[in-house]
């Protein structure tokens, strides 16, 4: 309930469900697997609270003389006798007889279905009977409890559980209720409007059809799914009685405010009563012998307290509105019909305009509004006279406006008005008149003086009502502007915080990949007692590293504001497709063996060297993603297959080298079809992320490929990416592994101590005296020592980022020390350095991570040669 008495039960619905959700949680991450104390209390707590919504049932229909209050209240009061008796099954005291026990045990399979098929079946039945006058709460009654004795027998003879059905059901019997609740929750979801009970009981109701579907999979009474849906139902079950609760607050809110503000009144009034009724007695005490006047007097006086407590309910009526328009309409409708007026209308006027604009007319003023085409909308030029003299802020009565020679007067005048009061409607002075309200009467001087001064306070009242009106408007929209204004700052800084979030995971990951890349390309290189199969395992584990690398750049330029430009390089599309079918091998035949299911992949090639132009990493991962998204669409087995070829002579794809993944599983229908490139579009639930594709979709367009998709619900999907045409270009130049550096001596520094033993092992064995530091302090310590020693190092090799001194720190340390040592850095962004022209100026050469052995013999080469030089 919000702070005015409005009920709030979706606001309940949302924290029975969060409490539900917490607990669900709580109990499937704790290491039992029964909870027999939590259920002996959940199932105490839903029976005492199913009885006490009961009794509030049958006491807001006795106050209320509800048939459908009633009847909930007969059929909550079964419900609750039958938890009950399902709690004293449950007990089993130690201190009973083991007869007695026997006999609980029992009774006990069938006293929780029971009360689960009564709740949603006799609200139901409530709901339809309820109208119908002549039916008897005995009857429904009886014919609840016959419900409840059936079922009661029926769920003793039908077994609790059996083995998993469809859907993994453990529980079969009970898989009528969640079904039950759901007619019987639209049902009173349809009664909101005429029934804030309804409102309620419609949550509460998707409540225990959520609760109860957890209740299909319990194999045990104390399991983890039974007392997720215990507690489910007995959370909802207190969302519905906290609702009831709180429509009683509300409803004592509202009689204690409305009483509140009619002790107000009546003691304003009672208090101007006074002071009037003192007046008139002071006023007879020197006329007492004038009966005449004292008549005048009382009529006078009654007539005004008449007219106070007409602006004491204009002004409560207007005080709970909050646009300008619905304001104006009360007020004019109140003075026709207890002023009364002949015409009542209420214009608004803009600073320094020379015309009114009707706002609002009376709805018995509308005929003569029609004569006088003073419609709403309608435009009224300021006069000399009266009108200009209410914008200029006074209040003005004309008691007779046949005798006004002014053309707004004797408009009015030409349609049988006589006499007219002009109330302009002013907030602050500063602020000038906003609107002016029009009374007219058809007789002349029909208006008393007291009747002029209760219009003045009446626009008094509704300005300060139009003002609060507008300034609600202002705040709203202010408040509007700032929410859009601090959601895009969060956006910009989520951004940000994510560039830099992919940049330490990407430095991170170069260094957890450089001694596995380092290791595998050095027993490529060096060792050979391998078989051919193992040697091409690790020729795609190289390759898979090479790859991680290139994703790891990718993130790299997540931060940076220009786009990465594309290096193509001719790739052998079939030995692609072979690879990727060997990496994604767990998936389409381990995993699948395991479930069960056979999933046949093959490559097929038309035969010859098949190439394309493009990023083989990129190419790789976007392969992956099509195969993953096949296996999934064939979860009962299927073939998979990859295929490489060139398009005919004829079409659009003329010449074009393509290469593509089919599948024969599930298909898609046209909807999904042209949505399934969408980011975050997913048909796989809570398992699907919605970016694999679209991923393969940005792919395609760095590559300038077509992206062809054909695909069916039931036929299977083949996904196509076709080769921009061939454009000459010079083919690079071969690389021969790295021209071999004379053996030297080098002082190797990195934080990594993996990485710093897997360099030093490779380099070691090319023949190099290779001496470790420990991070950039340790390093500089140790390349001045050697030097003070007579030991110099004709080498350093430096990692970029180390806590506390970081590669630029150690490089100017050295050609401080001594000018002229090469410096190489180890860094995952050399390309990014060499791009930004961030190389710092004293490193020679920048290698990145992870490093390729033939790219560290050229540096290494090239520095022997600047030093011998």
């Amino acid at each position: 309930m919000d702070p005015r008495g409005e009920l709030r039960p979706g606001r309940d619905f949302v924290i029975a469900l969060a409490i539900s959700v917490l607990g669900v949680a709580a109990i499937f991450s704790a290491p039992v697997n029964a909870f027999p104390v939590l259920h002996t209390i959940l199932n105490t707590g839903l029976a005492m609270g199913t009885v006490v919504v009961s009794l509030l049932f049958w006491d807001l229909g006795w106050r209320t003389r509800s048939v459908l209050l009633r009847y909930l209240a007969i059929v909550f009061a079964i419900t609750g006798a039958l938890q009950v008796s399902h709690v004293i099954a449950a007990l089993e005291p130690s201190t009973a007889s083991d007869a007695l026990n026997q006999a609980l045990r029992s009774l006990r399979s069938g006293t929780w279905a029971p009360p689960a098929y009564l709740l949603p079946l006799g609200t139901g039945v409530a709901l339809l009977a309820a109208p119908a006058p002549r039916n008897s709460k005995l009857g429904f009654a009886s014919g609840c409890i016959a419900a409840a004795v059936g079922l009661f027998v029926l769920f003793q003879w039908l077994p609790r559980y059996t083995a998993p059905t469809l859907l993994g059901i453990i529980r079969p019997s009970l898989a009528g209720v969640p079904l039950l609740w759901i007619p019987v929750a639209l049902a009173l979801w349809r009664r909101r409007a005429e029934d804030r009970i309804a409102h309620a009981l419609a949550f509460y109701a998707c409540g225990l059809a959520l609760s109860h579907a957890l209740m299909l999979y319990s194999d045990e009474a104390t399991s983890k799914f039974a007392m997720s849906a215990h507690l489910g139902v007995f959370a909802f079950g207190l969302s519905l009685l906290l609702s009831l609760m709180q429509m009683g607050t509300a409803d004592n809110v509202r009689r204690m405010r409305v009483e509140h503000e009619l002790k107000v009144s009546n003691e304003a009034l009672e208090a101007r009563v006074g002071a009037r009724t003192a007046e008139l007695e002071w006023l007879n005490a020197d006329l007492r012998r004038e009966v005449g006047v004292r008549h005048e007097a009382e009529v006078r006086t009654l007539m005004q307290l008449q007219r106070l407590e007409l602006l004491r309910r204009i002004s409560r009526a207007i005080a709970d509105r909050q646009d300008l328009e619905s304001i104006f309409q009360v007020v004019v409708g109140a003075l026709e019909e207890h002023m009364p007026a002949d015409f009542a209308a209420l214009c608004t006027h803009e600073r320094d305009a020379s015309t009114l604009t009707v706002s609002r007319v009376g709805a018995r003023s509308v005929p003569v509004a029609q004569e006088l085409d003073l419609l709403p909308g309608a435009l009224i030029g300021i006069d000399k006279n009266g009108l200009s003299r209410s914008v200029g802020g006074q209040q003005v009565y004309e008691p007779d406006i046949g005798a006004v020679d002014f053309p707004f007067p004797q408009r009015l005048s030409r349609a049988g008005l006589r006499s007219l009061v002009m109330v302009p409607l002013v907030v602050e002075q500063r602020s000038g008149v906003f609107a002016v309200l029009l009374v007219a009467r058809r007789t002349p001087q029909a208006f008393s003086s007291g009747e002029c001064e209760f219009l003045r306070q009446l626009c008094d009242h509704v300005a300060i009502a139009a003002n609060q009106a507008q300034l609600h408007a202002s705040l709203q929209q202010a408040y509007e502007h700032l929410q859009r204004t601090q959601e895009a700052a969060l956006e910009q800084e989520r951004l940000r915080a994510l560039g830099q979030m992919a940049s330490g995971i990407a430095h991170d990951i170069n260094n957890a990949i450089s001694p596995v890349a380092i290791y595998v390309e050095g027993i490529l290189e060096f060792e050979t007692g391998f078989s051919e199969r193992t040697r091409r395992q690790l020729e795609i584990i190289q390759r898979a590293i090479d790859d991680v690398a290139r994703t790891v750049a990718r993130m790299g330029e997540f931060s940076r504001r220009r786009p990465t430009q594309l290096d193509l390089e001719e790739i052998p599309l079939e030995r692609v497709l072979r690879e990727v079918l060997e990496l994604t091998r767990a998936r389409w035949s381990d995993m699948a063996q395991q479930r069960g299911v056979v999933i046949e992949a093959k490559v097929e090639s038309a035969g010859g060297s098949t190439t394309g132009m493009g990023i083989e990493s990129e190419l790789r991962e976007a392969l992956v993603n099509l195969v993953l998204n096949a296996i999934d669409a064939m979860p009962e087995g299927g073939k998979l297959t990859l295929r490489t070829g060139t398009h005919g002579a004829n079409g659009i794809h003329a010449g074009r080298v393509y290469i593509e993944v089919s599948d024969t599983g599930i298909g898609m229908d046209e909807e999904t079809r042209r949505r399934c490139l969408e980011p975050f579009f997913t048909t796989k639930g809570e398992r699907g992320t919605g970016l694999g594709l679209a991923m393969v979709y940005g792919i395609a367009q760095r590559h300038e490929m077509d992206l062809d998709i054909v695909s069916a619900p039931h036929a299977g999907s083949t996904f196509r990416l076709v080769f921009p045409p061939r454009v000459s270009r010079t083919a690079p130049a071969a690389d021969d592994g790295g021209r071999v550096p004379e053996r030297t001596r080098i002082l190797l520094i990195d934080d990594d101590v993996m990485l710093l033993t897997s360099l030093r092992d490779i380099l070691e064995r090319e023949g190099h005296e290779v001496i470790t530091a420990q991070g950039g302090q340790q390093g500089i310590e140790r390349f001045l020592a050697e030097q003070r020693a007579g030991r110099p190092f004709p080498v350093v090799i430096t990692d970029l980022g180390m806590p506390h001194v970081d590669g630029r720190a150690v490089a100017g340390a050295i050609a401080r020390a001594a000018p002229g040592t090469p410096v190489l850095m180890l860094t995952g962004w050399g390309q990014r350095l060499a791009d930004t022209g961030d190389v710092p100026r004293d490193v020679v050469a920048v290698i990145g991570k992870p490093p390729r052995l033939g790219e560290l013999r050229q540096r290494l080469a090239e520095c022997m040669d600047k030093t011998a030089g």
